[in-house]
């Protein structure tokens, strides 16, 4: 299926968000997760599905002052 993750076309076979971060390597990585525009707390990843154009943001918290 085709999903963006950070504004860059993917095409993917994961079914949900926690599969689509291992899918795409950022599986132990301290992210914060977005669909669709709504914010996915880490808890409910594997329960989330992806459907065909989702829009997901994967972001790393920033260090600094």
């Amino acid at each position: 299926m085709k999903v963006v993750v950070n504004d860059t076309a993917h095409e993917v076979s994961a079914k949900t968000l926690a599969a689509l971060i291992d899918e795409l390597g950022y599986s132990g990585a301290r992210i914060a997760t977005a669909l669709n525009g709504r914010f996915v707390p880490k808890a409910t990843r594997d329960e989330t599905p992806l459907e065909e154009g989702a829009q997901i943001e994967i972001v790393a918290p920033m260090q600094g002052g």
